[in-house]
């Protein structure tokens, strides 16, 4: 049951909304609390999903023609940014999310010199994650929930020393 990785297809958009559904509530439920981790799933619709995909900023991780992994990069204000990087349960800790994230860096624009990406602060396996691969704090954005977990942490990654 190996795990292959490549650049989402139109044909994957329903099965990619599927697994953000599927995984991205229970994921953040204790960080966030249950509402609140509900409403993340309203980044993972058929249209957001479809504009990435056709765009190319979509790579997958999949076994058994089930996407397992999903990384998604983007534009925001004239920055390249990850938006996404999520494993199913069952697929973290084997080393997966860095070849994910490794992919999908590599298929910035060619003149990117770094990268940046947010998650919310009480989740701390992002934080540890960035952290190990390289990534460095850049601001911290309260949440006007007031909720400290739910704060947005800017992390940077620079591509060119």
């Amino acid at each position: 049951m190996g795990v292959q990785m490549r650049i989402a297809e139109p044909g994957d958009v329903d099965a990619i909304v599927a697994f953000g559904t599927a995984v991205v509530p229970p994921h953040y439920a204790p960080i966030l609390g249950a509402d609140a981790a509900r409403e993340q799933v309203t980044w993972w619709t058929p249209e957001r999903m479809s504009s990435a995909v056709m765009a190319g900023r979509v790579h997958v991780a999949e076994t058994d023609d089930t996407i397992v992994g999903v990384c998604e990069t983007s534009e925001f204000a004239g920055e390249q940014v990850i938006w996404k990087l999520y494993l199913a349960p069952d697929f973290r800790g084997r080393s997966l999310g860095v070849e994910l994230l490794r992919r999908a860096i590599a298929a910035l624009p060619a003149e990117t010199d770094h990268v940046l990406v947010e998650h919310f602060a009480g989740n701390t396996q992002a934080a540890t994650f960035y952290e190990r691969e390289g990534f460095t704090v850049v601001t911290t954005e309260p949440a006007s929930s007031g909720d400290p977990n739910a704060a947005v942490v800017w992390r940077r990654l620079n591509l060119r020393e």
